[in-house]
């Protein structure tokens, strides 16, 4: 049975009166920092030495130092950077800082997981990971709610490992909305399968897919994108906000019977099979040490994709309709 809390499960006490490190200023970092700043922390955030983000943290009212020197100073590290940059700054930066008795605290399981990072017995290891980007996690606290957190414990040093995780949850508003408890190996292995089966790499190229069996049928691109891109979102939010049962109550009937026909024509056994291969590289650690060594080589293939799936037509009509779109707000590219 899974275990949830709540606010009223959190003592945010327990990281009163220590200085919380938050390192990384990106889509997480500043809404983490932000958040617990506001909860009434002591909050100072960790970056190297000529970072952009350095000037837009100071103008927000937050402390800021080096990732070493901020380290160094707090009670509670929580390391908000890419995850393929993680083990470098542990190694430079964290390491020499981590004495007995304080936390190391993660967003993702990936480098402890895949042994990336091993840390001394003496600290606290948790993950509190929040189910949502940085901007819906600071734009939430700031609604008065919350983005829902995973919280998992790695290591137990002092015996306070799950309060210290819990009143953090709470210090950036997770509470609110409910944290489930899980372990690095369940966060990790899901969060990469999601990722790449469903959320990221399934429903892009399953709108690629739609869009080109439109465009080359010899329909409109617009109208090719309204349909198998544009209007995802709309059902998204139906399915976020009560479930598949609300978002076929609210689509045509229409809609509602093409989807329990075509859906299992399109999502075969084949395209399960393939799933639980992917799920399988994913535990084995081939996918971690796979992008691992992508890294190491400076990405040629990664670099390579991002530049060919810009181009795509999708992306280009994408691009013309949205500039029509005065409400949608500016993406901010990395």
């Amino acid at each position: 049975m899974a275990v949830m809390y709540y606010e009223k499960d959190c003592d945010l006490g327990v990281l009163k009166g220590k200085t919380v490190a938050v390192i990384g200023y990106g889509s997480q970092g500043h809404a983490h920092a932000l958040n617990a700043k506001e909860s009434g922390l002591n909050v100072v955030v960790g970056l190297y030495e000529g970072s952009a983000s350095w000037k837009k943290a100071e103008a927000a009212g937050l402390a800021v130092k080096t990732a070493g020197d901020a380290a160094a100073c707090a009670d509670f590290i929580m390391v908000l950077i890419n995850d393929e940059k993680q083990a470098a700054l542990y190694r430079d930066s964290l390491k020499p800082h981590l004495t007995a008795g304080k936390t190391l605290a993660f967003a993702h399981g990936f480098n402890i997981h895949f042994g990336q990072i091993v840390p001394p017995p003496d600290i606290n290891v948790v993950m509190i990971a929040p189910k949502g980007p940085g901007h819906t996690v600071r734009e939430q606290y700031q609604a008065g709610a919350g983005v829902p957190c995973l919280i998992a414990v790695h290591q137990d040093a002092d015996g306070n490992a799950k309060r210290t995780g819990l009143a953090y949850a709470a210090a950036i508003g997770g509470a609110r909305a409910g944290v489930l408890e899980t372990t690095f190996k369940e966060e990790t292995e899901t969060d990469l399968f999601g990722e790449q089966a469903v959320l990221c790499g399934g429903v892009s190229a399953l709108m690629k897919a739609g869009y080109e069996v439109l465009v080359e049928a010899g329909y409109q691109p617009e109208s090719a994108y309204f349909e198998v891109m544009h209007e995802m979102k709309l059902i998204i939010d139906l399915v976020n906000r009560g479930g598949l049962s609300f978002m076929r109550y609210s689509i045509s009937d229409t809609a509602e019977y093409g989807d329990y026909v075509t859906g299992p024509r399109i999502i075969t056994e084949e395209t399960k099979e393939t799933m639980r291969k992917v799920l399988k590289e994913i535990q084995s650690g081939r996918f971690a040490k796979d992008w691992i060594s992508e890294n190491q080589v400076n990405r040629p293939f990664f670099n390579r994709m991002r530049a060919i799936e810009a181009e795509h037509p999708i992306e280009i009509v994408g691009a013309e309709l949205r500039s029509m779109m005065s409400w949608l707000p500016k993406p901010a590219h990395k």
